[in-house]
């Protein structure tokens, strides 16, 4: 039997037919093929020469067909459009509510909808348009615009209107095609301009975008609006009062609407603590969210920013179509093509010109000699067509020869259609005014074609001065600050701690309580048995029976420092160790003991900033000791890495250890830095530095409005662009300030101290027009009077004035000192007077450094604690 032809057997005497594998080619391969490239061509992806899709270009075209100055409905100019673009009146409607929004082509009139909002537009029977001044001069010129049949062959429409702008990238693009997609983002209008004509003197230039609902962005990673590139944005927030803050800008691509509900949604899963939030947007954005008590407004903007759509961020992708092919490109290219493609229609719309003012020269040469010569009366006796052109032909030529082309018979045609009535008012005079007037046309054209490109600078000149109001960026450009999710996240949760059994977790509430936390936090626990280990925030996680410290992780913290004395092995010495634990693997075990069975933490302590106690350690009446009780001074440890041996306290059986008295830092002061492009405080040496703080060190602050405030130097602390003082608070370095005192019409000087360390201090007057002229932190401040001249009077000399002998210091509130009776036209801060301050001599303790050690450390004499020994190499480790 043939195995293999089995299936094909007779069946009750009956052969059975084969199966054939009819493969689905040819009109469906061809189908689909098809349908991706109208889909790409003409549906989703923008021409580079315009920088419309077709939909755009048709409804402008529709636009300018109907265009006689007067507003249309937008009902009628959709009904319009439809006869060159073969699909619904919705979708064209909502590609004419997107260009209307945009607020460059279209003089939109009606309730158009908010893109701050998101509110849709009213139907297109309620609301007009008509094409801009700006699109009447930019888009259209039917000399210069290539056309093709419409969809139906009843009309032509453009190929591609005769754009010279900048146009795609001043109004952005998104398109999803088949396989593949296309999103550029707008640009600003003046710096579009900018661009092309640094372009065409041939100097480079860098496009950022800027978006209509303005905000912020960080535009590191823009890599010129190609694949791969990543623009983040933020909405713009600030602290309206003590209590509330105000969203006032919002990012591109949401509404106010989208953005409120992603902020109540962070408040409801816990990420953030709000008490309510207000929309109060009409024209402009402000939404205010007020914050329950004690709650930090620059932790809780941190919080919106990494929890909710205050901030987003948008990767571009430049697809563009040319030659009826999609094509990647970058905005520098766009712009250089666009630019070129301008040039190239400015040069065309030249030479269109040149061609018609050398014809009505012509022409205007012609009629002269023609009436000027009487050449009309030789036709009289002519009786034949051909004779009259002849006559005419023959009596010009002795006259022609500065004429700049040969004569045509379509010349002398027109030539035989002037009336007799002009011939009879002919005016040498003014005929020869109209060929010098066209000569003059000719000669600046012929110019201009000499020198294009200063033609286009100066054409892109005019477009930026005619209509560049109200077109300045909108989005401020920015670096922002990376937000650490875990430090800003509200506390949502709470832990709890089984120490017996070794538990931890948020579901333990018949448990012991440990602390909030969020349910993105990290904990860290110290069991006895000298384990320690970092794991997530759950519901119950088994790490380790005799737990003796829990507590919410921090990363990379330097400043929290354990102590610890611990017994190695089940017989062995007792060891002393302070180290800091500042990266770990999480889940992973660790050991804080060397290790060995059966060894035990006699005492622990967890310090946030690094305190050192000293404890009482007890012995136990074993022989002969004489020496049973002893202190050490955690201070005269080392903070040493994790891993280390640490030192002997003692060889004999602990009995038990007690904390005699609380330590203070031993760290040295934390060194703080600001970095102004980001606004933010850093410990990383990013700017500028302000200085060495302690616990009880704080910053003061004085605002261009004349606030006066001091803070303590927290890094999550964000800073505006108002602040003209940022440095480090000397309780008893006065302050000198300047200021002109509306009410009285007069300048004002004051110093002061500030009073409240704790309070917003405003130290000029209160009135609207009040302002702060100057304000100096130095101890002895100088300034420079430069005076108005008097009418009729000689210029005053400028005066130094030294504040500090010109007014004592005085309360904050203090009115001040009259600085002057004469108007002064200038008032210039200049370089201080030299001061030393008295330095009040202070005890401080020893600060200690980092020691890197060998595990090995050498045995002390019995209650003995000494340094390790200098073969030992230290590194510093708190540098800040």
């Amino acid at each position: 039997m043939d195995l293999d032809n089995q299936d094909n057997l007779p069946l009750n005497g009956e052969e059975q037919p084969k199966e054939q594998l009819i493969r689905v080619t040819g009109m469906y391969k061809d189908w689909f093929l098809d349908y991706a490239s109208y889909v790409i061509l003409e549906r989703a992806v923008p021409a580079v020469e315009d920088g419309f899709k077709p939909v755009h270009r048709r409804i402008m075209h529709s636009m300018k067909d109907l265009d006689d100055g007067r507003y249309n409905k937008v009902a009628n100019i959709v009904g319009h459009t439809m006869q060159y673009h073969p699909h619904g009146d919705a979708s064209i409607g909502d590609a004419m509510v997107q260009i209307g929004q945009k607020d460059l082509l279209i003089d939109a009139q009606g309730n158009w909808g908010n893109i701050l909002t998101g509110d849709r537009a009213a139907a297109p029977r309620y609301i007009e348009a008509r094409l801009s001044k700006f699109a009447l001069e930019v888009l259209f010129n039917p000399k210069l615009t290539e056309w093709q049949l419409s969809y139906d062959g009843r009309k032509k429409e453009p190929v591609n209107l005769p754009v010279r702008f900048p146009l795609l990238l001043a109004q952005g693009a998104e398109g999803i095609a088949v396989g593949l997609s296309t999103r550029i983002l707008p640009h600003n209008f003046m710096e579009l301009i900018d661009a092309s004509i640094k372009h065409l003197k041939g100097k480079s230039f860098k496009l950022f975008p800027d978006f209509p609902t303005a905000g912020e962005a960080d535009v590191t990673d823009y890599n010129d609006g190609m694949r791969g590139g990543r623009v983040r944005i933020r909405a713009k927030i600030s602290q309206y009062d003590k209590n509330t803050l105000a969203i006032t800008e919002i990012p591109y691509g949401t509404t106010t609407t989208t953005l409120i509900e992603s902020i109540l949604k962070a408040n409801d899963k816990g990420k953030i603590k709000i008490k309510k939030i207000e929309d109060n947007t009409a024209e402009n954005v402000e939404i205010l969210i007020y914050l329950p008590p004690n709650i930090s407004p620059d932790k809780t903007i941190d919080a919106l920013y990494a929890f909710t759509t205050c901030e987003n961020s948008i990767s571009p992708l430049g697809c563009v179509i040319i030659d009826n092919k999609p094509v990647f490109l970058g905005v520098t290219e766009i712009l250089k093509r666009s630019t070129d493609h301008t040039l190239s229609l400015l040069k065309q719309d030249l030479e269109i010109r040149l061609d018609e003012f050398e014809e009505q020269w012509h022409f205007a040469s012609l009629e002269r000699i023609f009436i000027e010569n009487r050449i009309y009366r030789d036709i009289e006796e002519q009786e034949t067509w051909e004779g009259v052109i002849k006559a005419i032909d023959e009596g010009l030529k002795p006259h022609i020869g500065h004429l700049k082309r040969a004569i045509t018979e379509e010349d002398i045609v027109r030539l035989t259609e002037i009336r007799i009535k002009r011939i009879s008012k002919f005016d040498i005079d003014k005929a020869q005014q109209k060929i010098e007037a066209l000569e003059e046309e000719i000669a600046k054209v012929k110019h201009h074609l000499d020198h294009l490109v200063d033609y286009a600078v100066s054409y892109f000149e005019r477009l930026k001065k005619e209509y560049g109001a109200g077109k300045e960026r909108k989005t401020d450009l920015r670096l922002f600050d990376d937000i650490e999710a875990s430090k800003v996240a509200m506390r949502n949760t709470k832990l709890y701690v089984n120490r017996n059994e070794g538990f931890i977790g948020t579901s333990l509430k018949k448990d012991e309580f440990v602390t909030d936390c969020s349910d993105i936090d990290d904990i860290i626990v110290f069991t006895g048995d000298g384990k320690m280990m970092v794991t997530k925030v759950d519901a119950k996680t088994f790490v380790g029976k005799d737990i003796i410290h829990v507590a919410v992780f921090k990363k990379k913290d330097k400043r929290t420092i354990y102590n610890l004395v611990y017994r190695d092995g089940k017989n062995g010495s007792s060891y002393i160790k302070r180290f800091a634990v500042t990266s770990i693997t999480r889940d992973r075990e660790y050991d804080v003991t060397q290790g060995k069975k059966d060894s035990k933490i006699l005492y622990f302590s967890a310090n946030p900033n690094g305190e050192a106690e000293v404890v009482t350690v007890y012995l136990r009446q074993v022989g002969s000791i004489k020496k049973l009780r002893f202190e050490v001074d955690f201070a005269d440890m080392l903070i040493k890495g994790r891993n280390v041996k640490g030192n002997i306290v003692t060889k004999y059986a602990v009995k038990k250890i007690e904390l005699k008295e609380e330590g203070v830092s031993t760290l040295k002061p934390r060194r703080i830095w600001f970095d102004d492009s980001v606004k933010r405080l850093n410990v990383d040496e990013r700017g500028e530095l302000l200085g060495e703080f302690k616990g009880e060190d704080r910053l003061l602050i004085i605002t261009q409005n004349g606030v006066a405030k001091t803070i303590k130097p927290e890094l999550t602390t964000r800073f505006d662009d108002e602040i003209i003082v940022l440095e480090k608070w000397v309780p008893k370095k006065p302050i000198s300030a300047i200021y002109w005192e509306a009410e009285k019409e007069k300048y004002y000087v004051k110093r002061f101290l500030i009073e409240n360390p704790d309070k917003d201090e405003l130290f000029i007057g209160d009135h609207e027009k009040s302002f702060l002229e100057l304000v100096s932190t130095d101890y002895i401040p100088q300034a420079e009077l430069v005076f108005t001249k008097a009418r009729g009077k000689d210029q005053r000399a400028n005066e130094v004035v030294n504040l500090e002998e010109f007014i004592s210091v005085k309360g904050i509130k203090a009115l001040g000192n009259q600085l002057t009776t004469e108007k002064l036209k200038q008032i210039n801060l200049l370089d201080p007077v030299p001061y030393e301050p008295e330095v009040v001599p202070t005890e401080e303790l020893e600060v200690k450094d980092e020691e890197t050690v060998e595990s090995n450390t050498p045995n002390l004499a019995e209650g003995e604690i000494r340094k390790s020994s200098q073969g030992e190499s230290q590194t510093k480790l708190f540098d800040e």
